[in-house]
């Protein structure tokens, strides 16, 4: 063979023995071939230094083998498990994460056009907001897209969530056992479909307890936010009989901000929960009590629904909804 010629799929069928489809399926993950013939294969392509074109495959399969996932600088801190756990189940199928963020809404248009010119086979949406008519836009590409942990309402869209509303519920109930009097609901940002949707399942969770005085404040999910919400709060107000945050970094925040600046005790005077199970939160020093997320199974949900959607375009929008576990931890008063 000619010095600095290119090794293709037909050399090795030719070195190995075997017809070129035979070394083309044992190069596609999850194609059936017998271990003989992989072996055959593999020997005679590490002989020859080969190594399959992907722009090639793409020109045969029409697809480009990439993923985009979209996520913004506010994503919760267990996001960076949740990316490495897409990226992790993609390359088991052969597909690679191209990484989109997105902090302004006024950024949308080009963000859009990025993916529109990648020609991404999918898209995952771990924390950026889309209004209907941006999903639409999508179907209208022919690209589908799975939204992480979120719900748009108003829109069919294909959705992986946590069981919010069980677990709040949960929360809530371990809150009631001391029968506390003035609830404080420390919200994300009101542009994250998440924290709008803890904040309105609390508020209409609490009502059904006949919990009369609850107060909204709202943060950005970050520990600052729950630091400076509470500190705010205290300026004009009394300490709350308990405090129900939007996350579990807000929560963290509060408990620190009550301990350092206002000689308060949790749980003894404020009660206080979060959400997401992140690993800080099982700190010694916090121990919150909080729901954890399910991210494996989140993660391999919405893998497995933008694939399928991948193969099958035309499969009607799903909604998988996962349970999260409740943790009892050492931040509410115990009765």
């Amino acid at each position: 063979m000619a010095k600095n010629k290119k090794v293709t799929s037909y050399d090795v069928a030719r070195e190995a023995g075997v017809s070129q489809s035979a070394v083309s399926r044992v190069f596609r993950p999850g194609l059936s071939v017998s271990q003989k013939t992989r072996d055959k294969v593999m020997t005679a392509a590490n002989r020859m230094g080969y190594r399959p074109n992907a722009i090639a495959r793409m020109l045969i399969t029409k697809q480009s083998g990439m993923v985009a996932v979209i996520v913004s600088s506010r994503a919760n801190v267990n996001y960076p498990e949740v990316l490495s756990q897409v990226s992790k189940q993609l390359a088991a199928q052969n597909k690679r994460v191209l990484l989109f963020t997105l902090d302004d809404p006024d950024g949308v248009d080009e963000l859009f056009e990025q993916i529109w010119t990648f020609q991404v086979d999918g898209v995952i949406a771990l924390a950026a907001h889309f209004e209907s008519h941006r999903l639409a836009q999508f179907e209208e590409h022919d690209i589908p897209v799975v939204l992480y942990n979120r719900n748009v309402p108003d829109s069919m869209a294909n959705t992986v969530c946590c069981n919010h509303e069980l677990g709040i519920k949960q929360l809530i109930t371990e809150l009631e056992k001391n029968n506390p009097k003035k609830y404080l609901v420390l919200s994300g940002p009101k542009d994250s479909d998440v924290a709008n949707e803890r904040r309105e399942i609390a508020i209409s969770l609490l009502k059904q307890f006949d919990v009369e005085d609850v107060s909204i404040l709202y943060g950005d999910y970050s520990y600052q936010s729950g630091r400076d919400c509470l500190a705010k709060w205290l300026q004009k107000n009394p300490a709350p009989d308990a405090i129900i945050c939007s996350n579990d970094t807000m929560a963290i925040g509060v408990i620190d901000e009550a301990r350092e600046n206002h000689n308060i005790h949790i749980p003894n005077d404020i009660s206080v929960v979060g959400f997401d199970g992140i690993t800080s939160s099982a700190w010694l020093s916090y121990q919150i009590t909080t729901i954890k997320q399910p991210v494996e199974q989140l993660v391999k949900a919405a893998v497995a629904m933008l694939l399928e959607r991948i193969e099958t375009p035309d499969l009607p929008p799903e909604a998988r909804v996962l349970t999260g576990v409740l943790i009892k931890g050492n931040s509410v008063k115990r009765p």
